[in-house]
């Protein structure tokens, strides 16, 4: 059991590293980019930067708390002997970043055997720190900020994400086109880090995403359940890297009901082919 002045330590540390990488990466996008190359798919895209960007998170973890295990999304792996585990995403909406469009961001988050337990999510662009640690609140640019007071499901500003493969995105934008005229809008940024912090901040009535990998949901993950979100799966059981819903309380129950009817509105037979 961590104590608060414990987790607010962790916060604090996850939130220099984050500035630092953070800052590096937007001089480096600023000056060009020399290295693009691409991983799983065509569309999933990495940069000298996730790179650059992992090794400052990482070395910084390591000097600072020797005995954490590390995760990253570029190859970061430390064992570690203490209980806790960092994931890093170096940069987390790769291409945004790319093209210079200013939804990219550095996510640095922490977990203990309890689950989140601290986390930053910088995003450089925009000059918005968003932070939070369990049973500290969430916080952007140090001001307290919680999810929007709305229990509308018409009103709803809802946003969402694509996986890399092709057949899921063709899946994926078939279920919103069986959401999109029951909310008030839908929204596509392309950072679930991002996303889920906007939902925080109440930018965002919710956002769901599918395929998801931890390093995009630690950080984000805690600051929106410390601004009052709830976050499960889709059918509105425990979330995990695979289903992720994260929205404000209010409409928390009918965008599980909506989501349930909108991906059997596919079929099952399309979704096994997938799994």
């Amino acid at each position: 059991m961590t104590s608060l002045d414990e987790r607010r330590s962790l916060c604090d540390l996850a939130e220099t590293l984050a500035r630092e990488a953070g800052d590096l990466a937007l001089a480096g996008r600023k000056a060009g980019l020399s290295e693009v190359r691409t991983k799983s798919t065509a569309t999933d895209m990495v940069t000298e930067f996730d790179h650059v960007c992992e090794n400052v998170i990482t070395n910084g973890l390591r000097n600072a708390r020797p005995h954490d295990a590390i995760v990253g999304e570029e190859g970061a792996s430390d064992q570690g002997t203490s209980g806790l585990t960092w994931y890093i995403d170096p940069i987390d909406g790769t291409t945004n970043f790319y093209f210079d469009l200013p939804n990219w961001a550095v996510s640095i988050g922490v977990v203990d055997d309890e689950g989140p337990l601290a986390g930053a999510v910088y995003v450089p662009a925009l000059g918005e720190m968003f932070t939070g640690a369990r049973g500290l609140g969430a916080y952007v640019n140090g001001e307290h900020i919680s999810v929007r007071d709305n229990s509308l499901l018409t009103d709803a500003l809802v946003c969402t994400g694509f996986s890399y493969a092709p057949e899921r995105r063709l899946r994926q934008a078939r279920r919103v086109a069986n959401i999109v005229h029951k909310v008030r809008d839908v929204r596509r940024f392309g950072a679930a880090a991002i996303d889920l912090c906007f939902v925080a901040c109440g930018r965002l009535d919710a956002y769901f995403e599918e395929f998801l990998h931890p390093w995009d949901l630690v950080a984000g993950g805690i600051i929106a359940t410390e601004a009052g979100a709830v976050i499960t799966n889709f059918s509105g059981g425990i979330m995990e890297p695979r289903e992720v819903l994260a929205s404000t309380p209010g409409v928390h129950k009918e965008l599980v009901a909506l989501l349930v009817e909108a991906t059997a509105a596919l079929g099952d037979a399309e979704s096994d082919s997938l799994l």
